[in-house]
């Protein structure tokens, strides 16, 4: 099997060429001093480096051993996890994004999204434990009081300790105002909680010395429903005023959840005993905190499929350029200028490379993984935005788009990497079922990702009912405009015209399907329900094909460079996501306009 290769190139290309990313962070004193181009390329080489050479030769070592959990409850990592994991820590890659004064290096999240995808792409059950330890510090970043921050931000960011984030409950999923874990005051400011989360991840483990729980629970006498619920820091062990590690907490793990991929991350059930613990920010204002965690979890459990995604491309491209079977559709030795693939004389076949099912599903892979790519630099662009700019319109902006983009990144991202994990599976053939490639690996564990931190069902629900037609599309209305305003500005590019039109057309039908989601929606609350699939879908398609404009206009003005193989790659996958995938979108569309009557033609029993 292919060994896993950061896509260095292709990152540089996006985050240096195409989004001219240190021309926007020149503009924010916060980034500036910290992103000159010698830095930017310490980082990525640096983190290249330990996913390629320390992370990723874990994958399929910790797939087959899995954790284990012993008698008294504690969870043991496989083997070499502790290893990568300091060498992790002491790199100092869990404070890339943290706030510099509390010990992060405060690097902008275009920078450290490509860091999480090399995570993903390495080794999706290592980068769940990072993951949700950089979740819990934005939240705590965001809501704790200045002493918790203190207290416990530095030695997360130091990788010391990690977090967790405890939402479900057995009796409750997505529904989470049925939630009844319990949190009593004490008269010195703590409180006791009392009640067992499951389905958590890194809820236990042996990487690091103690792992601090954010936890949501009821405060005795909180209003019903979601709107009592408040967030609580529940250190596995009890930290003191210092800010040292004194007693254990009474924080069990009941049990781990076996399941069928991410088999080297830790998915518990855990069991909270009169633990004690903080509370962060107001008392029934938690829901809105932890959505602070949650929001960046979606997006980096988005870039889970880009990463599975591109690993399975990288062993299905070397797989098909080395397997010989079949002749050319043109010849024995092909006539054909544009490929080649074809076998010397000596050799009885040639590679699969030249039929062109193969070619069809590689250039598949190859346009959704690196236009996800191109899309995750765009959503954080805006976060930047959000988070650093001082003119107040453009916050306001960055927000909104967030708020918009956010479950596109989570369900379209994971809905098509595991589309392209099967894809790359079935490039192999038998040999892609097999455990030795890696491939069927891919595949399971890129399935959670459709299903933890929201399903994808509820990624949509979120687009379609609070982003779009709660706010009369007036959150859809800044991404189309800037769409429309990007394709007038290459009016005069003549070899992008066919492409422009294409795009053009494509926005303008997402335009008209957005319009009569948000009317009919006002007499029929089910239209919500019915179409919000097929138009998140028909969104990421538009939203790919304006990433793929962008990358193709910069190709193009590079053809007479040194790289000219690069760039006419870029150009050519361009053109087929145009031919082949962009015009998918009016398939979807036709669905949305179908309406909701049709799901309840049937009665129930019938079904």
């Amino acid at each position: 099997m292919a060994e896993y290769r950061v896509p260095l190139r292709d990152m540089r290309f996006l985050l240096n060429e195409v989004f001219q990313a240190q021309q926007l962070w020149s503009k924010w004193p916060k980034v500036r001093s910290v992103t000159d181009a010698q830095t930017l390329d310490a980082i990525l080489e640096g983190a290249a480096k330990l996913c390629e050479q320390e992370i990723a030769p874990l994958n399929q070592s910790g797939d087959a051993e899995g954790v284990v959990r012993t008698a008294d409850g504690q969870v043991v990592t496989p083997a070499g996890f502790k290893k990568a994991y300091k060498l992790f820590a002491e790199g100092g890659w869990q404070a890339l994004g943290g706030q510099p004064e509390f010990g992060g290096m405060g690097m902008p999240k275009q920078l450290t999204v490509l860091v999480e995808e090399m995570l993903y792409g390495a080794n999706n059950s290592f980068a769940l434990y990072p993951a949700l330890t950089s979740g819990a510090c934005l939240a705590i970043a965001a809501h704790a009081s200045d002493d918790l921050k203190h207290r416990f931000l530095p030695p997360l960011y130091e990788g010391r300790w990690s977090g967790s984030m405890c939402l479900t409950e057995p009796h409750c999923g997505t529904d989470l105002g049925l939630i009844k874990t319990k949190a009593i005051p004490n008269s010195n400011g703590t409180y006791q909680l009392t009640g067992t989360k499951i389905f958590i991840t890194g809820g236990e483990h042996d990487l690091n010395e103690n792992i601090i729980h954010l936890v949501l629970a009821r405060l005795q006498g909180a209003p019903s429903g979601s709107k009592g619920l408040s967030l609580f820091l529940v250190p596995k062990i009890w930290v003191d005023d210092q800010g040292e590690l004194t007693t254990f907490n009474q924080v069990h793990c009941g049990s781990i959840e076996h399941k069928m991929g991410i088999k080297a991350s830790a998915t518990c059930v855990l069991n909270f005993e009169d633990s004690k613990c903080f509370l962060v920010g107001e008392a029934n204002q938690g829901l809105a905190a932890m959505f602070t965690m949650m929001n960046y979890e979606r997006l980096s459990i988005g870039l889970q499929g880009v990463g599975c995604g591109d690993n399975s491309y990288q062993t299905a491209l070397d797989y098909a350029k080395n397997r010989l079977q079949g002749r050319d559709p043109n010849g024995s030795l092909s006539k054909s200028s544009l490929t080649t693939s074809s076998a010397p004389k000596d050799q009885p076949a040639d590679s699969i490379l030249v039929h062109p099912d193969v070619r069809r599903m590689l250039l598949t892979m190859r346009a959704f993984n690196e236009g996800g790519r191109a899309f995750s630099q765009y959503a954080a662009q805006y976060l930047d935005l959000a988070k650093y700019s001082e003119d107040p319109g453009e916050k306001a902006l960055g927000e909104s788009m967030l708020s918009l983009l956010t479950p596109v990144c989570k369900a379209f991202f994971t809905d098509k990497g595991l589309e392209m994990t099967l894809l790359g599976q079935q490039v192999l053939g038998g040999h892609g079922y097999i455990v030795d490639w890696g491939q069927e690996q891919l595949v399971r564990d890129a399935r959670i990702a459709q299903i933890y931190e929201g399903t994808n069902g509820i990624q949509a629900l979120d687009l379609v009912g609070r982003k779009i037609v709660a706010n009369e599309g007036v959150f859809y209305g800044y991404f189309s405009k800037e769409v429309h305003q990007y394709l007038e500005s290459l009016q005069q590019e003549v070899d992008l015209k066919p492409l422009v039109q294409q795009l053009e057309e494509a926005i303008q039908a997402l335009d008209k399907v957005t319009k009569h989601l948000v009317e009919v929606s006002k007499g029929n609350p089910r239209e919500v329900g019915a179409a919000s699939v097929e138009y998140l879908h028909a969104f990421g398609l538009v939203a790919y094909g304006f990433m793929w404009l962008k990358m193709i206009a910069v190709a193009n003005a590079h053809e007479d460079s040194e790289e000219t193989g690069f760039y006419a790659g870029k150009i050519g996958v361009a053109h087929f996501f145009f031919a082949k995938c962009l015009p998918q979108v009016y398939a979807l569309i036709t669905s949305v306009y179908a309406g909701s009557d049709i799901l309840y033609r049937i009665n129930d029993e019938d079904l």
